[in-house]
């Protein structure tokens, strides 16, 4: 059973500020055990797409950026390309955006850099033992570093059902052929919704749709399975199988996951921030309205406890009125499946525990 340290909200005093917990939590963590002197160290975390609010603030990432320099260590804060089409498709307009989101250096003290190259090219492959994938494809500069402090915005996720610090492993530390390969299910579109408004050819990134008799048709061989199409949609007529899809993609999430950590046991920390949680994956340009209060910030070596516990503290929660969360609103109740019934976001937790990516069970202390 992992430990996972816990920070409330509460502060009554200067030493009790989000700063001074963010710092209190890497001590308590034991990440003195994780990052070790003269390590380069990656301090993975997710920049936000352009007009996304959501993304985590960069003076919390400062903390953990101070705590890793007084370790003797030299960090750097980092992410991979998107499989979509946007503002953080490749190493220069990712680079802008996080600049613009103030990660630049002034603030975090820490040099932005793409983890996957220029164009998503550098990564290597991995050997894992999972049910889809003998081996994964992982960022070069993830491999590279000596050591990584994984910091996680909890939120929801249309396909994973939310996303915390697995997702942050698998998708982010993977470059967008990585990515490819986990989406892998295809959409397919219902002919009798489609009204034949190219709402989903505009944003396809494959440009794998394409308008035929009044009707968007997929190509299959070129869709990546990224989901914009279904998003863009302004009819609902663009689905993926969930019934048979979801389990499936969460399995080579957790495949993934594991392939970003299992060459460098123990020397990755998590740090999960239960802040601003909203339905939808910072990717998407736009930040909803968050379906449960602020909670507070979570610490631990182990991914898939730090994951267990956020769900449920965010499950403990009294849902907020007026927002995505339509179902499920009372304490206790699953909030991500409130918010999508068809996504089984504990299945992470059960697979990722099966395949040895951490322990399921966890102990939580408050710090």
């Amino acid at each position: 059973m992992a430990d996972v340290y816990f920070a409330n909200l509460r502060a009554r005093s200067p030493g009790e500020s989000k700063i001074e917990k963010i710092r209190h939590l890497f001590d308590a963590a034991g990440f003195d055990r994780v990052v070790r002197h003269d390590d380069l160290t990656a301090i993975k975390l997710h920049f936000g797409e352009r007009g996304c609010d959501t993304y985590l603030n960069p003076l919390f990432i400062r903390q953990v950026v101070d705590k890793v320099k007084e370790r003797g260590a030299q960090p750097f804060i980092t992410d991979t390309a998107t499989l979509y089409a946007g503002s953080r498709a490749d190493a220069v307009r990712h680079t802008v955006t996080a600049i613009e989101h103030g990660f630049d250096y002034a603030i975090t003290s820490a040099p932005v850099i793409i983890a996957d190259g220029l164009r998503g090219g550098y990564w290597r492959e991995v050997p894992v033992k999972g049910k889809h994938f003998k081996s994964v494809r992982i960022a070069g500069n993830v491999l590279d570093a000596d050591s990584m402090i994984a910091l996680s915005h909890v939120k929801g996720h249309d396909l994973a059902g939310f996303g915390g610090a697995i997702k942050n492993l698998a998708m982010g530390c993977a470059p967008p052929s990585g990515k490819a390969a986990q989406h892998a299910a295809r959409p397919c579109v219902d002919i009798e919704r489609c009204i034949g408004c190219g709402s989903c050819t505009k944003v396809c990134p494959q440009s794998a749709i394409d308008l035929s008799e009044g009707v968007a048709h997929l190509n299959r061989e070129h869709c990546v399975g990224c989901g914009d199409c279904m998003r863009a949609c302004p009819e609902g007529a663009i689905e993926f199988d969930w019934m048979t899809e979801v389990l499936p993609f969460i399995e080579r999430l957790c495949e993934y996951a594991l392939g970003a950590v299992c060459s460098r046991p123990g020397r990755t920390g998590y740090i999960n921030f239960l802040l601003n949680i909203t339905p939808d994956c910072d990717c998407v340009p736009w930040s909803d309205a968050p379906i449960v209060p602020d909670i507070g910030i979570l610490a631990s070596t182990d991914p898939v406890s730090i994951d267990h516990a956020s769900l449920d503290l965010i499950d403990s929660q009294q849902g907020f009125l007026h927002t995505l969360l339509e179902r499920n609103l009372a304490p206790g109740e699953d909030k991500f499946k409130g918010v999508r019934d068809y996504t089984e976001g504990r299945y992470q937790i059960a697979y990722a525990t099966r395949i040895g990516l951490g322990d399921g069970a966890y102990h939580l202390v408050e710090v």
